[in-house]
């Protein structure tokens, strides 16, 4: 805000003033057959930016102003995108549960970059465990591994760790069992239950689906290191901004 005053010589309210004056064009895109990638970006805990973007167009299609992330937001994102006459051909997201239900009748690819992360929140990123890092190892195979090969790796990791898995302890307060390791199983069942959406993108060729969330990721960072700069706007007023970013 500050800049902007002083390169039009001018006082801060009347950079305020003005950009309250501009109205942001929607810079519609004409409707056409598209692969997505879905995502929400959050500015504070409770306010986020729930957008869809052609993965191929490398243009932001639709967004929407979220409290929280739910499968609502993308749904009504989806809903105003075939509204438009866009026809979604395959979609890819972050592994958020609901998603795919949103998606379920259309090619859905898991990100494998969150899926990653999602290991690395169970595990870490240096387990200790040889059977963690057996697992860490494997899942870091995902970006450049065909879908049998993991698949084999995957069931034969399960063999070999099955009964380790299955451990338990007492819990010598409560006198109840509990499993043993259950960050590393939950670390396994993530990526069992995700397989089905991990490979979509080799088993449709024809759709080149992007195994990845990143042009959606790279957008995200540039709003907020615009409004880092802009720090200090009122909530109309980031929105504002928000919108203009994410219509070019």
């Amino acid at each position: 805000m500050g800049r902007l005053a002083q390169q039009y010589k001018r006082s801060g309210r009347w950079v305020r003033t003005e950009l309250d004056k501009v109205v942001i064009s929607n810079g519609q895109i004409a409707p056409q057959s598209v692969v997505i990638v879905a995502d929400t970006m959050f500015l504070k805990r409770t306010l986020g930016v729930c957008v869809m973007r052609s993965a191929h167009l490398g243009k932001n299609l639709c967004w929407r102003v979220a409290t929280k992330e739910t499968t609502d937001v993308y749904q009504q994102c989806r809903s105003e995108l075939e509204g438009r006459g866009f026809e979604i051909t395959a979609a890819v997201i972050d592994g958020k549960r609901g998603l795919i239900e949103v998606f379920w009748d259309i090619p859905i690819q898991m990100c494998h970059f969150h899926q990653i992360a999602i290991i690395t929140r169970y595990i870490t990123t240096r387990p200790k465990l040889p059977a963690g890092q057996a697992l860490r190892d494997l899942t870091l195979t995902l970006p450049r591994t065909q879908q049998h090969q993991f698949h084999t790796h995957l069931q034969s990791w399960y063999t070999k760790w099955e009964s380790f898995l299955k451990e338990k302890t007492l819990n010598p307060e409560t006198k109840r069992w509990f499993y043993t390791h259950k960050r590393l199983r939950s670390a396994y069942r993530s990526l069992s239950t995700n397989f089905p959406f991990l490979f979509t993108y080799q088993r449709y060729p024809e759709l080149n689906i992007p195994n990845t969330t990143n042009s959606l990721d790279g957008t995200f960072a540039h709003v907020k290191d615009l409004l880092r700069i802009h720090r200090g706007l009122k909530k109309q007023r980031k929105l504002k901004l928000i919108h203009e970013i994410l219509s070019k």
